[in-house]
């Protein structure tokens, strides 16, 4: 069910009987034809475990079920949006961040610790992007939002990415993540830019940068 641009802060998606969409509550701004949005009580299909370890952490998003005929427009809070197609990989992403994805991809949630260890947790807590990451896994369109537009930065072995950690918005892939620190002697005097932290990615993916280091 691919989503098709309108301007930078719109998409449209085709609504198909007997297919399903998810997307965040209140990013519906206009449709056409028989549809129906329902409360989506359990994280899409993240099931019951997804919900509940977003709850712990205080991190849920709410989702609606979008089915039936016809077309919707979605946007929300006037944010950029960015169309990821996924063919058979993974997309990690900040669910607040979701505004619409295929009912066809697999939703669930991993624990930052498991990626870098204590470390991951200290990139969430220090970051702000929480202590659980939404993944999206298998063949579908999702929606992502972002400040002032989005960039694709390819990564690979021989070439990590290094990443302001408010910039980031989602990877996909077969990517590491871990947090480094570019703590100089320019800091210890109060004479650095501020950016101590970053967000160090490798391995083989993509990840999706913004043009503001503003959370949404």
């Amino acid at each position: 069910m691919p989503f098709t641009q309108i301007n930078s802060k719109m998409i449209e998606a085709q609504v198909i009987p007997g297919q399903r969409l998810f997307s965040q509550r209140g990013a519906m701004l206009a449709y056409r034809g028989d549809v129906s949005f329902t409360p989506n009580l359990t994280g899409g299909q993240g099931g019951v475990m997804g919900m509940i370890g977003r709850r712990v952490a205080n991190e849920q998003t709410p989702l609606m079920t979008v089915e039936g005929q016809g077309t919707v427009m979605f946007g929300h809070g006037g944010h950029h949006i960015h169309v990821v197609q996924l063919t058979g990989d993974t997309l990690y992403v900040e669910a607040d961040r979701l505004l619409a994805f295929d009912g066809t991809l697999q939703q669930g949630t991993m624990f930052m610790g498991s990626q870098g260890g204590v470390m991951g947790m200290v990139r969430g807590q220090v970051t702000g992007q929480g202590l659980f990451t939404t993944t999206l896994a298998g063949h579908g369109s999702v929606a992502v939002m972002a400040h002032g537009g989005v960039i694709e930065l390819p990564i690979t072995p021989q070439r990590p990415i290094h990443v302001d950690p408010q910039a980031y918005v989602a990877h996909r892939g077969d990517v590491r993540n871990k947090l480094s620190t570019a703590l100089g002697w320019r800091d210890m005097v109060g004479r650095g830019s501020g950016e101590a932290f970053q967000l160090e990615l490798s391995g083989h993916g993509v990840v999706y940068v913004q043009a503001s280091e503003e959370k949404l």
